[in-house]
């Protein structure tokens, strides 16, 4: 009973906050002049952005990926004394493969190449 209670009292307490927030939140008066991009206190000459090249941004996702691979695998190399030799070998072996299959992927898509 006493923990309905509590649960009751929580519901009410998240309600009303959430309801505060609502109505604290609220924006009484849209300004287009807040809203809009801001260049040294001229317009904008054009409302369009630049090209983003896609090519670039695979670049960077491949260079994120190996450096999350090399964080994953330097406490491996840490753990070689603490753990059984042959499951370790398994696993870092098991990894590499993963990471050599997705190289090669990565190479036979065209995506390594840097002059396009």
């Amino acid at each position: 009973m006493l923990t309905m209670i509590h649960m009751m009292v929580i519901l009410l307490i998240t309600v009303f906050l959430m309801m505060l927030i609502n109505f604290i939140s609220k924006k009484t008066m849209i300004d287009m002049q807040k809203s809009s991009p801001f260049e040294c206190g001229f317009n904008p000459v054009s409302n369009k952005r630049l090209p983003f090249s896609i090519h670039f941004f695979l670049t960077a996702v491949i260079f994120l990926i190996f450096d999350i691979e090399i964080i994953i695998i330097m406490p491996m190399i840490m753990t070689i004394k603490s753990t059984i030799l042959i499951n370790w070998v398994l696993t870092s072996c098991l990894f590499v493969l993963v990471l050599i299959m997705g190289l090669y992927h990565e190479w036979l898509n065209g995506m390594l190449n840097w002059t396009k």
